[in-house]
C-alpha cells in the first residue's frame, strides 16, 4: 500500500510539472490579458496558447530554433552561458549579447554603459534601472535567457 500511494504522488508530482508553463507579461502586469508569450520548458508560443501552430521559438538548451524546427538550417542563436551569438556561429565577432549573471549588454561588452537589460526577481528592467517604472516585463517561474531576449 505505501509504495502504492509513493508511485501515484510521484506521476501527480511529474505531471504538475510537466503541465507547468510559464508566462511573460507585459509590464508589471500579471493579468491574463497581458501575457505575451508562454514557456513549456522547450518552446515559446504566442500569447497565452500552446498550441503547435502558435510556437514562436524551440530552444534545446544551446541552439534557439524558429518556429517548432530542431533543423540546422533554423538556428537563430547559439547559447554558451555567458555569450549570445547569431545563428549557429561561435565567432566573436558574432557576438549579439553578453550576459552576467543579471544584466545583458550589447555585443561582447561588459561596461556598464553598454547594459541593455537588468533581469532579477522575475522582472526584466529597460537599461541598468530596477526601478518598478522601468520594468519592461514579468514572468511567473523560470525563462532562460536566450529566451526571454527574443521577446526583447
Amino acid at each position: 500500500m505505501k509504495r502504492t500511494l509513493l508511485f501515484l504522488m510521484a506521476i501527480i508530482a511529474m505531471s504538475i510539472q510537466i503541465n507547468a508553463v510559464t508566462h511573460i507579461y507585459r509590464g508589471r502586469s500579471t493579468y491574463t490579458s497581458d501575457i505575451i508569450a508562454t514557456w513549456d520548458g522547450r518552446h515559446l508560443y504566442r500569447g497565452n496558447s500552446t498550441y503547435s501552430s502558435d510556437i514562436l521559438y524551440t530552444w534545446d538548451g544551446k541552439y534557439l530554433y524558429s518556429g517548432r524546427s530542431t533543423y540546422s538550417s533554423d538556428i537563430i542563436a547559439t547559447w554558451d552561458g555567458k555569450y549570445m551569438y547569431d545563428g549557429r556561429s561561435t565567432y566573436s565577432s558574432d557576438i549579439v549579447c553578453t550576459w552576467d549573471g543579471k544584466h545583458v549588454y550589447g555585443g561582447r561588452s561588459t561596461y556598464s554603459s553598454d547594459i541593455l537589460y537588468t533581469i532579477t526577481n522575475n522582472h526584466i528592467y529597460r537599461g541598468r534601472s530596477t526601478y518598478t517604472s522601468d520594468i519592461l516585463y514579468t514572468t511567473n517561474g523560470h525563462i532562460p535567457v536566450p529566451v526571454l531576449l527574443t521577446v526583447m
